[in-house]
């Protein structure tokens, strides 16, 4: 697979919450849940679950914009989030990725990390 078809079908699983793991690689790097935090989480079990506590919190994800050259990719992508405390906002992330050998390698995610913290926390 390009890089291209590794994203479309990572999002299409993502959305739909099944099958997306198969294009992640075992050495898998991530970078952006806590932007503070600049050390990536490596490995393919770590990003699992960091995605099946980031799903609880969004009903549907878009890839609105995907700019790939070779095995590099710039994807704005828009959330639907629905938050524990009943909010509900469109969220748009940038996320950059690195493909090679048709696996997803790395991801680094930018959001407003603000909101996303003020509609997480207890009150």
């Amino acid at each position: 697979m390009t890089t291209r078809e590794m994203l479309e079908f990572y999002y299409q699983g993502l959305n739909a919450r099944s099958n997306w793991e198969p294009v992640i690689a075992d050495d898998f790097r991530f970078v952006g849940g806590d932007m503070t935090k600049t050390a990536p989480v490596t490995g393919k079990a770590a990003y699992v679950a960091i995605i099946q506590r980031f799903s609880r919190l969004f009903a549907a994800v878009r890839a609105k914009e995907m700019i790939v050259e070779g095995d590099r990719a710039f994807v704005r992508a828009s959330y639907d989030f629905t938050f524990p405390n009943g909010k509900t906002i469109k969220g748009e992330v940038a996320e950059i990725w690195t493909g090679r050998n048709g696996k997803l390698t790395s991801l680094t995610i930018f959001f407003d990390t603000a909101t996303f913290l003020t509609n997480t926390q207890p009150g």
